[in-house]
């Protein structure tokens, strides 16, 4: 091997996000090798189809991640269940309902961010308890609203949300064209830099003159807004909105953050590490249930994934 490949390979594994999707790539192969070779393309279809909905709530909790330690939005199931009655509620199966209810959705998912920040910033309690407490009061709403009723979704609303193109999931092209437009807010807009800075080190931003507070607040109203868009999308993936159905996002949304590369320390965010993370979650998920491993063990691994990557980083605040 010459120079310039070992030191182009050096440079590679140095990229924060490389070893979520190797780690996708060795759990797929795992898979693979034990169904003999069978399945692969489908089992990529579904995890493409599946990781969408990590990918919108991770893309909102890697940015309150980014704010700083102790930021974590803990609602974002309750968000997404609230969210995702209120929409397929409002569409009541009409497809002309489709856009009114997603924009709702989307409304009442940043009034929930909202009101995240508002416990923290008047009642200055730390970000992970005001949104775990946040969460019981969103839980009562959703309850009250959708009286725990399975509501289905209109016909074009669950065929959009399932299509597939040459064998990959329409929602996970739009995902992939969003997830760019986050990048690109993230490195060249002022709020975006707002939020890194704020992680690095909020003092010092504050002292630059930088909007600290509405930096803040849109941070968590962005976090909030995507949980709900995720929760109606996913109310139309899965044939209906239950109370319940975005439990598995708690861990899943900082997983996904934290496996891709975003920092736990704050001030680096990373949105191409999100989708490796997403993809392995779900491969993982996948390979366990081939290998007969129930749900107790995919915890296990993945809270001890967890806590080995948040290790491996563990230098980054103190040699900035």
């Amino acid at each position: 091997m010459s120079n310039a490949s070992v030191v182009s390979l050096q440079r590679l594994s140095r990229l924060p996000w490389i070893w979520s999707y190797l780690g996708a790539g060795i759990v797929w192969l795992g898979a693979m090798a034990f169904t003999g070779g069978t399945g692969g393309g489908g089992m990529l279809t579904a995890a493409l189809s599946f990781a969408v909905f990590s990918v919108v709530v991770g893309l909102g909790q890697m940015f309150v991640i980014t704010l700083g330690p102790g930021n974590t939005d803990l609602s974002i199931p309750a968000n997404i269940g609230l969210a995702g009655a209120v929409a397929m509620k409002l569409m009541g199966g009409d497809d002309a309902m489709i856009v009114p209810a997603v924009l709702a959705a989307l409304a009442t998912g940043a009034a929930v961010g909202l009101v995240n920040y508002a416990i923290i910033a008047i009642l200055r309690i730390p970000p992970i308890v005001a949104t775990l407490s946040s969460s019981f009061l969103i839980q009562s709403v959703a309850i009250s609203y959708g009286r725990g009723l399975l509501i289905k979704p209109p016909p074009a609303f669950a065929a959009f949300t399932t299509a597939t193109v040459v064998g990959v999931p329409v929602l996970a092209i739009a995902a992939l064209i969003f997830s760019i437009l986050v990048a690109v807010v993230l490195e060249r807009t002022l709020f975006g830099r707002s939020v890194s800075a704020f992680g690095q080190n909020n003092r010092a931003a504050w002292l630059a003159g930088l909007p600290v507070v509405r930096t803040q607040l849109a941070t968590y109203v962005l976090c909030g807004a995507l949980a709900g868009l995720a929760g109606a999308l996913l109310g139309g993936f899965s044939g209906g909105a239950t109370l319940d159905m975005g439990a598995e996002y708690l861990l899943t949304s900082i997983a996904v953050v934290v496996i891709g590369g975003t920092s736990v320390s704050g001030g680096r965010a990373n949105v191409p590490g999100i989708w490796g993370a997403a993809l392995f979650m779900f491969l993982l998920v996948t390979m366990l249930n081939t290998w007969g491993f129930g749900s107790g063990i995919r915890l296990i691994l993945t809270g001890i994934i967890i806590i080995a990557v948040i290790v491996l980083a563990g230098g980054d605040r103190a040699t900035r």
